[in-house]
């Protein structure tokens, strides 16, 4: 075990990070971030903010040598750096792990060679291969492999021809061809995995999309028992498959009735934030335990949840880029029983950028949703 007051190493410093360090203080542990902006929400907070790449293996040597253990808040961290680190300390979760996470080639190819669900797909590397594609794909989803979050690098195409001026837009980078399926709903599962193998999942999230970003996040899911379990076993068995050590997240189709994974996260999820609040250890305690050899905390679920994402265009009249830049007025969400707000301390809002959350919890699940929608409507938040 890796015990307090020792020094843990986090490789990225956003919000993800910032509530790690956060958990990691009050277990009496100091934190230094590695990332390369001066304003990251984690570095501000952290015991010692190394502002570098993370290819800069000056700046690893130093993390190395001051930190007993690393891991990481987003997977697009080169698997190269955690490899390297790996020679010096811990680093869970492991680069095999996260560069199966992090290439939706990769990721998709995992699915099928273990037999998990998944929709159909066409690796594209060339244009030969947008023409070997198989009619049925289409309508489908072109998805660039590397870097594609919050619905970047993605596009609908309706035949090859679309899909062909798709792939070219994206400069050629490789991609997947997803089938567009019915879509039912989506969930999730956030589950943490120790260095022996034991499991702590979290209740099944059923989760509402906007433009391809998460906005409501709704716990226990809204679904059959059979399928919050059936997520459940599929995302303990992909963390068992990887070797996976620290926190995990499995995101569901559910098409037609039946459970579709459509990508994994290799560390803490927005739609497990609501466990900070609702659950008797949160997504975060729980990256720090895994990390540190310490036995994982219990992930049940004292309350009903709602968390509603907070994204940059609340900070402007009208929600557009060219409006007056405010503050939102909090005492509206404030004044919310059972409202629990959180502000990530971002530099500058941003369209689509995710500044805070909050969640509404309660012993009612139908009231808390309510409550939790008549928040999101007063602080501001468009659709329905």
């Amino acid at each position: 075990m890796i015990l307090p007051p020792a020094t843990l190493g986090m490789l990225g410093g956003g919000q993800l990070g910032r509530f790690f360090v956060a958990a990691a203080h009050e277990m009496g542990y100091k934190v230094w971030v590695l990332d390369p902006d001066p304003n990251s929400p984690a570095g501000l907070i952290a015991d010692r903010h190394l502002q570098a790449a993370y290819d800069d293996y000056a700046a690893l040597d130093v993390l190395a040598e001051g930190c007993a253990a690393v891991t990481t808040e987003f997977e697009n961290v080169p698997a190269d750096t955690l490899d390297y680190l790996a020679k010096f300390v811990p680093v869970r979760p492991g680069a095999s792990a996260v560069a199966v996470c992090q290439n939706r080639i990769a990721e998709k190819s995992f699915l099928r060679d273990n037999g998990l669900p998944h929709g159909p797909f066409a690796v594209i590397n060339v244009d030969a291969d947008i023409a070997a594609a198989p009619a049925s794909l289409y309508p489908a989803i072109l998805k660039v492999a590397r870097f594609g979050y919050d619905g970047k690098g993605q596009a609908r195409v309706a035949n090859a021809a679309e899909a062909l001026h798709a792939f070219h837009a994206f400069k050629g980078e490789p991609c997947v061809l997803e089938q567009m399926l019915t879509l039912d709903y989506e969930v999730s599962v956030v589950l943490a995995r120790d260095e022996s193998g034991r499991v702590k999942c979290f209740p099944t999230v059923e989760n509402r999309h906007t433009n391809g970003i998460l906005d409501v996040s709704i716990a226990p899911a809204r679904a059959s028992a059979c399928q919050r379990d059936a997520a459940q076993e599929y995302a303990e068995r992909i963390a068992e498959r990887l070797g996976f050590i620290g926190t995990l997240a499995v995101e569901f189709f559910v098409s037609r009735g039946e459970l579709v994974v459509n990508e994994m996260a290799p560390r803490p999820h927005n739609s497990g934030h609501h466990t900070i609040d609702a659950c008797v250890t949160s997504q975060y305690e729980q990256q720090v335990r895994a990390l540190c050899g310490l036995p994982l905390g219990e992930a049940r679920q004292h309350s009903a949840s709602v968390m509603v994402n907070l994204l940059g265009e609340l900070w402007y009249d009208g929600g557009e880029p060219h409006d007056r830049y405010r503050e939102p007025d909090w005492s509206l969400l404030h004044a919310v029983p059972g409202l629990r707000l959180h502000l990530y301390a971002k530099h500058h809002a941003r369209h689509g950028r995710k500044m805070g959350h909050f969640t509404v919890i309660g012993s009612d699940a139908d009231d808390v949703l309510a409550k939790a929608l008549a928040a999101r409507q007063a602080i501001g938040i468009r659709g329905d």
